[in-house]
């Protein structure tokens, strides 16, 4: 990681709903104790065995974050995006744990750096920091849940329709391999290949290489609707 050239104003501290009402004191100190840095797309932020040291605050891009299972898979579990911390970075502070998965920077990737001796003397002392943390580790393990229910529950076809539905931008287009899109489900690309071809003859997608256009977007939306996902 790149430490950053940065007036330390801790404007930053506003794009954080939760920390906007910190007291002047430990905004200050959050300040002082923390830093900026930015690292390049494709960049491993963490890895399995790890230790987590610091706490990262997105300002800009997305990290995913993975796991990789015996056979070499790889699942996906869940994206930081800007405005977000990292749930299983925080619970591995709280335990003092080494990481259990990957995070890859998606894009070029701004974050500020919180050090474990600033985190763990602003938990401390600080009711409205401390709120910060657990609501934001409180709601990423929500969503967690709700990736187990899918994974367990719902059909392959109606998780696919709804991740090309995420993942499409303004034009309809998802750029994504069908090994991307496997790793993005937990499953193996020979399911998604045969998915997407049973989409496009139904009309609702055109594929080519590394690329999925959504021409037939609300039959994928009444698919997922049909399931209440």
């Amino acid at each position: 990681m790149i430490e950053s050239p940065t007036t330390r104003t801790g404007d930053w501290i506003d794009r954080f709903e939760g920390l906007k009402t910190l007291p002047e004191d430990i905004r200050a100190d959050l300040v002082k104790g923390s830093g900026i840095v930015t690292v390049p797309s494709g960049t491993q932020v963490f890895a399995p065995g790890q230790s987590a040291d610091n706490l990262m605050l997105l300002l800009e891009g997305t990290v995913r974050v993975q796991q990789r299972s015996e056979t070499g898979r790889e699942v996906f579990l869940y994206r930081v995006h800007a405005g977000e911390s990292c749930v299983l970075t925080t619970a591995c502070m709280l335990a003092f744990e080494e990481y259990s998965a990957d995070g890859i920077a998606e894009s070029e990737v701004t974050a500020v750096v919180i050090p474990r001796a600033t985190f763990d003397d602003l938990v401390a002392r600080s009711r409205v920091f401390r709120e910060f943390v657990f609501t934001a580790y409180s709601r990423r393990i929500t969503d967690l849940f709700t990736l187990v229910d899918d994974i367990v529950f719902q059909k392959m076809d109606v998780r696919l329709a709804s991740r090309l539905l995420e993942l499409a931008d303004d034009a309809g287009t998802v750029r994504a391999t069908h090994a991307f899109l496997a790793s993005e489900l937990g499953t193996a690309r020979e399911v998604i290949s045969r998915t997407l071809a049973e989409f496009q003859r139904r009309g609702w997608i055109e594929q080519s290489r590394g690329r999925v256009d959504l021409v037939g977007r609300e039959g994928l939306a009444r698919l997922v609707r049909s399931t209440g996902v």
